[in-house]
């Protein structure tokens, strides 16, 4: 027999492996001002003009919150066994702060039943970036008290929640919300204040020990508490002492700002080190810092793609390449001597680059970084410029090639050692995209923004496939 012709062993994974898909609040569910609702940072952002492509909103997004029912049962349908979701704070505690709206916690009282009546395990994330504007207008997130105001909510959801929902996760992407939403302005509030974010940071990491303690206080112990990190892999251009000294820089503002304290209760003394030009990190008070490293259940990873740096003095022309839009401000603070470089290779619709060598890497790291925690892929996936064919049918055999090299590479490492349990691929469905509005489609599901009606795309069924067979489909079987 041929080479060629040899049979290809399948990719298989663990029998218990959880094979979900992830969505967040203000990018699905549409319904902004129903049911006690007010508005939240991403519908004033959204509103502003220049703010969002076309001046796109999450006013109505995909209407997740009238057709739920429909889009469980088309989970249901694809094989999936568990869906990562976000709460919308302004649904339920509307002014950020006091008691808490009923009808808001019965949407996802509501969902949470529905998912359990089809065999799909809820994961519950606090927070997807949707501040309650109320609390914007009090200072937001560099301001201490919002995180003992993100306590008070995580209290209510787990006390309502917590009795049907096993999988918590505090925070999604803290650093989106610290440095795009208060460094670059490209995310909601939008400002432009570098000393502000990383003030903004450390009230985040706080918000979320205070939070995992509030989920602890009121839920059973059986309950998992974690958080998702978009963790970067940070490569430098070359062995250069200066480049990698630039890799470390960045390498601490994406990582170690958020996994020093909360895996290991201290900042990195590099990062304080070269951001003392913007602050003196005097808002750290006494016990902070135990308060943040609470012990974690479980870590969420979101990766995309790799990050390459050099020093300033090899930067490429053009705008900065960091793959976090386009901004006269930098969302990396006190990192004017680093250079941000498009790395090689085919790309998204994003613009970033397909690389699963990263997500194995990022995996190894935190096996290393936090051994004997177990770790979810908690967002990956790809934007495409699908469209239906004249059948109706989406085809889209590129986001099967990057589902079939991820999750390859989710399963090395498996191999090499990594206690990996589960993969949430982003997103189950086109949405509202943020900054780009509907333009990107990251969807396994194809909307149509007219009628909103639901297609599984080609991706969709074929990961479905290997959801029910714990096996990765060939990416020519769909």
């Amino acid at each position: 027999m041929p080479e060629s012709a040899q049979p290809v062993t399948p990719v298989t994974f663990p029998p218990a492996f959880l094979w979900g898909a992830a969505t967040s609040a203000y990018q699905i569910e549409g319904a902004v001002r129903e049911d006690g609702r007010t508005p939240s940072i991403w519908d004033t952002f959204s509103h502003t003009p220049g703010k969002t492509a076309g001046g796109e909103t999450g006013d109505i997004a995909v209407d997740h919150y009238h057709r739920f029912r429909d889009d469980v049962a088309l989970m249901a349908g694809l094989g999936l066994t568990a869906y990562r979701f976000s709460i919308s704070w302004s649904r339920v505690q509307p002014t950020g702060r006091g008691p808490a709206i009923q009808r808001g916690l019965d949407f996802y009282r509501n969902l949470v039943d529905e998912l359990l009546a089809h065999g799909i395990k809820p994961a519950v994330t606090l927070y997807h970036w949707d501040l309650p504007q109320e609390l914007e207008d009090a200072g937001g997130w560099p301001e201490r008290d919002t995180a003992y105001r993100f306590a008070e909510y995580a209290q209510i959801v787990g006390e309502a929640l917590g009795d049907r929902v096993e999988q918590w996760i505090t925070l999604n992407e803290p650093w989106c919300s610290a440095f795009l939403g208060y460094a670059s302005g490209v995310h909601a509030p939008g400002r432009t204040d570098p000393a502000a974010s990383l003030r903004a940071a450390h009230h985040l990491n706080l918000a979320h020990g205070l939070g995992a303690s509030a989920l602890r206080s009121v839920m059973p112990a059986r309950n998992s508490v974690a958080v998702s990190l978009n963790s970067s892999v940070v490569r430098a251009v070359s062995d250069d002492p200066e480049d990698l000294a630039a890799r470390q820089r960045i390498d601490d503002l994406a990582n170690g700002v958020f996994h020093g304290p909360m895996l290991h209760g201290a900042y990195p003394q590099s990062l304080l080190t070269a951001t003392q030009s913007l602050t003196d990190w005097s808002y750290v008070q006494d016990g902070d810092l135990a308060l943040i490293n609470q012990p974690l259940d479980a870590l969420g990873l979101n990766y995309y793609t790799p990050t390459l740096v050099s020093a300033a003095a090899s930067a490429p022309a053009g705008p900065r390449a960091d793959g976090h839009g386009a901004s006269a401000y930098s969302p990396w603070p006190a990192a004017e001597d680093v250079a941000f470089h498009q790395t090689p290779g085919e790309r998204t619709e994003m613009g970033w680059t397909i690389d699963p060598t990263g997500l194995h890497d990022l995996i190894m790291r935190y096996t290393r970084e936090a051994p004997g925690l177990p770790l979810y892929i908690t967002e990956n996936g790809a934007a495409y410029d699908d469209k239906p064919d004249p059948d109706g049918h989406v085809h889209d055999p590129e986001r099967i090639a990057y589902l079939h090299g991820h999750l390859s590479a989710v399963r090395s490492a498996i191999e090499d050692g990594a206690d990996v349990r589960g993969y949430y691929l982003w997103s189950l469905m086109d949405n509202f995209e943020w900054s780009y509005g509907y333009d990107k489609r990251f969807g396994a599901v194809y909307v149509d923004y007219t009628t909103l009606e639901r297609t599984p795309k080609s991706s969709a069924l074929w990961y479905g496939q290997a959801a029910r067979t714990g096996a990765l489909p060939g990416v020519e079987s769909v």
